[in-house]
């Protein structure tokens, strides 16, 4: 059998990748091609990302992509979910799109829900709160000046789509993150959109995961060199619906944390859960790829301790990660727990000093060394993972006999192991590419190179990949 080759488009809040999955049998194998940094940026009034930059670096990825592996078949694209574009009539970009963390949507949060109130919003599109969701930045978006100029609202990794292929769509998995995607019909909401003023038609159509987006431009090819008959195939285009994919598991009965600059945890079910006790608990029903439910909660993540390397190294100070994590896990147990799902933790900046505060608020002593920092954030993602984990299995009556971690969070040792412990539930750690393996996967599998259902596709990994398993202790 022949090996064939699928590009990923693989982009996440601090970076980005454009990596070729060479899929062999059993076997899929990812090569990282080019590697480049994201991050947003305050300009024009908000905290934005540098979209038409990161573009420019998927071009150059798609050349070494056409360099490296001319027989590529398909390419699919990745991204974090609820930030979009706004495109003018002719299909011109009015901004570059403000990001999530961007304080905007505070003014709105109480004008949107005197109109729909959350419990009539979780009836309708079955989403936790969270202040950045897509319907709340909208609502803050139609105060701007840019709104009356805009045709249609695109999803970011849509966006990128659209630049290399000219066709407008909305992938469903990413759809269904925004607010406005009716949980019952599977369809744009008509009163999401009614209270936004929204036409429906400035919202790209809905489609599945494995459909064929389009062929690429005249210009990109001549961009990137890569063969006329490339297409690009949908995949879960939000980032976690693809790590979903791709975890190994070998039954139904398992829990999953994708832990990286967020953490979502949850389970996989066949329909949403919307009960007042979910809405209560802030959990969220989200498509997954073949019409499965994410039923999960969005945790704070490694954006945590990402903001405090950084702030550490503007202070001057010469700290390796590999280090803190030795020096953490020789600390004692019952140091300092935060609640890392605080809104206060979501903005950049002076984060080990924010930890300490908010320790301190919550009556315990204060970290004072970057590896008490360190090790309190660990405590507290795996305090969260464990209590996230089981009220899942409460309010999704499923049961749980693993816990995979997916995602760079999986690299650390001391966070599965914490995991463990704290839930009594065994770890299973890997992939760390769970993302791009789903891309890469759900892509083979459209174009006949993959087996057909999900859980043929897990199992396939569960036998090939290197994966570590922690026991509670």
């Amino acid at each position: 059998m022949t090996a064939r080759v699928f590009g990923a488009v693989d982009i996440g809040a601090s970076g980005g990748r454009v990596i070729a999955g060479v899929v062999d049998g059993d076997r899929t194998t990812l090569h990282t091609l080019h590697r480049f940094p994201n991050g947003a940026a305050h300009r024009e009034g908000h905290l934005r990302w540098d979209l038409t930059g990161l573009y420019a670096e998927v071009l150059a990825g798609l050349r070494s992509l056409a360099t490296a592996y001319p027989q590529v078949e398909s390419i699919g694209i990745d991204t974090w979910a609820v930030d979009y574009g706004l495109l003018d009539a002719d299909g011109r970009l009015l901004a570059e799109p403000v990001s999530y963390r961007d304080s905007r949507t505070e003014a709105v949060l109480d004008q949107v829900h005197a109109q729909l109130g959350p419990a009539q919003l979780y009836a309708m599109n079955g989403l936790q709160f969270l202040p950045f969701t897509t319907v709340y930045q909208l609502a803050a978006e139609r105060l701007s000046p840019l709104w009356d100029r805009a045709a249609h609202v695109v999803l970011l990794p849509d966006l990128l789509a659209y630049w290399l292929t000219g066709e407008l769509a909305t992938e469903e998995t990413n759809a269904s993150t925004t607010g406005l995607l009716d949980i019952r019909t599977g369809t744009w909401s008509t009163e999401v959109l009614a209270l936004l003023d929204l036409p429906a038609g400035a919202l790209p159509p809905l489609q599945r995961p494995g459909e064929l987006r389009g062929t690429l431009r005249p210009e990109v090819l001549a961009a990137t060199g890569l063969p006329a008959t490339i297409v690009v195939t949908a995949v879960g285009s939000h980032d976690t619906a693809s790590a979903v994919v791709a975890v190994p598991a070998t039954d139904r009965s398992f829990a999953y944390v994708s832990s990286g600059t967020w953490s979502l945890v949850g389970i996989e079910l066949d329909k949403p859960v919307l009960t007042m006790d979910a809405q209560r608990a802030n959990f969220t029903n989200e498509g997954g790829v073949d019409g499965r439910t994410r039923f999960l909660r969005n945790v704070g993540g490694l954006w945590l301790l990402q903001e405090s390397l950084r702030e550490w190294k503007a202070q001057g100070l010469r700290l390796d990660l590999d280090s803190l994590l030795t020096e953490a896990e020789t600390l004692p147990p019952g140091g300092p727990i935060v609640n890392v799902d605080d809104d206060r933790f979501i903005p950049p900046g002076k984060m080990p000093a924010r930890i300490a505060a908010a320790a301190v608020r919550d009556g315990h002593d204060d970290p004072q060394t970057p590896a008490a920092v360190v090790r309190c954030v660990l405590d507290s993602l795996a305090t969260s993972y464990a209590l996230t984990v089981r009220q899942a299995v409460e309010l999704g009556s499923q049961e749980v006999d693993t816990i995979h971690i997916v995602g760079g969070g999986c690299q650390n040792r001391l966070l599965c192991q914490l995991t463990a412990d704290l839930s009594g539930i065994p770890v299973t750690a890997g992939p760390v590419e769970a993302t791009a393996l789903g891309n890469v996967l759900v892509q083979a599998r459209a174009h006949g190179a993959a087996p057909e259902t999900l859980e043929e596709i897990r199992a396939g990994l569960a036998r090939t990949e290197d994966l570590r398993r922690f026991r509670p202790s």
